[in-house]
């Protein structure tokens, strides 16, 4: 089956099909077509160009498809989500408000115990209904790649359970979707004082029972203060790896962790958050195949620091962006909000940020040979916008729905 798109007023996120990643300067540079069509051949892209060319091509029978002048980009990739929870936690919104921090919400046993404790009560079905819908209002705001987390689970039982509905999701949705096991999210409530033990039950029980199942990608740690220590994030990591999954990690978010270090050495492919890294930590990510990822939503909602997007990418490094969609920090899964906080408040420019949520966070989820940008031979996964003036309209227009259609896998959905 073959589709066309035609009269795209602009096709853009185009790179080189062997780009893998864009680092320092090269985040403020893509090519795009003025006046365009494209064309897509099953599942994936099979060439594009300009209109006034169009008429001299054979192109066969096929289904059409008029952008109206509209822009076509290739779908937000979301490295970076905890969509599977049991509910939301708008109480502790109304903490904040009050003046309690993220930390203290959890030392008070809110937060991720929070979660915790309602999810062990929930049926896997529950669990699969409430996130379906999530990820239809995900695919609403033009995602099409998307990595989801456990760590709501803290116990054995509880954390397959998780990731049973993340394999459910992708047998299920046209979303492009990675797993990723977070047992270390938290110290389950039944290990508190104890986390040495709570560390072993991960590596000898949590990551065999994982792999034998096959239900992560990846694995991932909360490396930070309060939470998991360098040291016993390595071991878990070590651990994963050798279970077939390759490391990510939560560091820096509430302090300088010495989760960068470890992440790094383990060739983690993915460092997120790092609100609160140092320049000593971001020095280490210059030539590291990590990707650092970047979640401003959670320094909106939490009214913490961002992280230094500015100075990284002055600094040679490459960035990605993610939404961090979780029901206490960042309730919120909107990559276009997501890459406007970008521009506002870490003084990127429209170009990189939309760099940074489409190839470079196709990178951070091991996706980049496939998707994040237009090149013939990828999957056509394509957000197909309202006419807009410019791409520095998306940032601009913070609020503004500009989704008119979304192609995934090749297949149109309005």
């Amino acid at each position: 089956m073959k589709t066309l798109i035609q009269h795209i007023g602009m096709l853009a996120g185009i790179h080189p099909i062997e780009t893998r990643r864009l680092q320092g300067s090269e985040m403020g540079e893509m090519d795009v077509v003025d006046d365009a069509w494209l064309l897509i051949d099953g599942d994936r892209i099979a060439s594009f160009g300009k209109m006034k060319d169009l008429d001299a091509l054979s192109l066969g029978e096929e289904a059409t498809i008029d952008a109206e002048g509209g822009v076509v980009l290739p779908c937000w990739c979301d490295p970076h989500t905890h969509l599977v929870y049991p509910g939301s936690r708008e109480g502790e919104f109304v903490d904040k408000i009050r003046g309690l921090s993220y930390a203290e919400i959890a030392r008070r046993g809110g937060g991720i115990l929070n979660s915790a404790d309602r999810l062990h009560s929930m049926s896997e079905e529950e669990l699969f209904t409430l996130s379906m819908l999530r990820l239809e209002e995900l695919e609403a705001t033009g995602t099409g790649c998307v990595e989801i987390k456990s760590g709501y689970g803290l116990n054995t039982a509880d954390e397959l359970k998780m990731l049973r509905v993340v394999k459910r999701l992708k047998e299920s949705s046209p979303l492009r979707i990675v797993s990723t096991f977070l047992g270390a999210h938290a110290v389950g409530r039944a290990y508190v004082g104890r986390q040495g033990e709570y560390v072993d039950l991960v590596i000898d029980e949590m990551i065999p029972a994982v792999a034998k199942e096959g239900l992560a990608d990846y694995i991932d740690v909360f490396c930070d203060e309060g939470f998991f220590t360098p040291e016993e994030t390595a071991r878990i990591l070590k651990a994963g790896a050798l279970h077939g999954m390759r490391p990510k990690i939560h560091a820096c978010e509430l302090a300088s962790s010495g989760g960068v270090r470890v992440g790094v050495e383990h060739q983690a492919l993915s460092i997120d958050h790092l609100e609160n890294a140092s320049d000593e930590d971001l020095s280490l990510l210059v030539g590291a195949t990590t990707m650092p990822t970047l979640l401003p939503g959670t320094s909106f909602f939490l009214n913490m620091p961002y992280a230094k997007g500015r100075h990284m990418v002055d600094s040679g490094l490459g960035i990605a962006l993610a939404s961090d969609c979780n029901p206490g920090s960042t309730p919120s899964s909107d990559m276009k909000f997501v890459v406007s906080l970008a521009c506002i408040k870490m003084r990127l420019t429209p170009m990189e940020a939309i760099n940074a949520a489409t190839l470079n966070a196709a990178y951070a989820m091991g996706l980049e040979k496939e998707y994040g940008s237009i090149a013939v031979g990828k999957k056509a996964n394509l957000q197909v916008l309202k006419p807009i003036p410019s791409l520095d309209y998306i940032p601009y227009a913070y609020t503004r729905r500009l989704v008119n259609m979304m192609v995934l896998e090749g297949k149109v959905r309005k």
